[in-house]
């Protein structure tokens, strides 16, 4: 499994549409359905030009952008979904 940090800003109707913890069952649901092997870590409100970031494990890439895709659709939302690499894995790479 591959790490990933998803950046998600919500369109400001969204916000004023629905309950923010509506569009988070929203998207946790269509999510666990369609990509049943992707294990959420952890999420974070942040400040800045972005509303939330969330960090995932995929099996690969396509499965990230499938998550990502399902964000934008559930949430009404613009994302960016990036691969991490632990730091620990980086020196591993590093020293090898």
């Amino acid at each position: 499994m591959s790490t990933f940090v998803l950046l998600t800003r919500v369109e400001p109707a969204a916000m004023s549409q629905h309950d923010p913890l509506d569009l988070e069952r929203r998207v946790k649901t269509a999510v666990a359905a369609a990509c049943p092997r992707v294990e959420w870590r952890e999420s974070f409100v942040i400040l800045g030009p972005y509303d939330y970031l969330d960090l995932f494990e995929s099996p690969d890439s396509e499965t990230a952008a499938q998550v990502s895709q399902i964000v934008r659709r559930e949430a009404q939302a613009h994302t960016e979904v990036w691969p991490a690499v632990t730091w620990e894995a980086f020196k591993r790479q590093m020293a090898a």
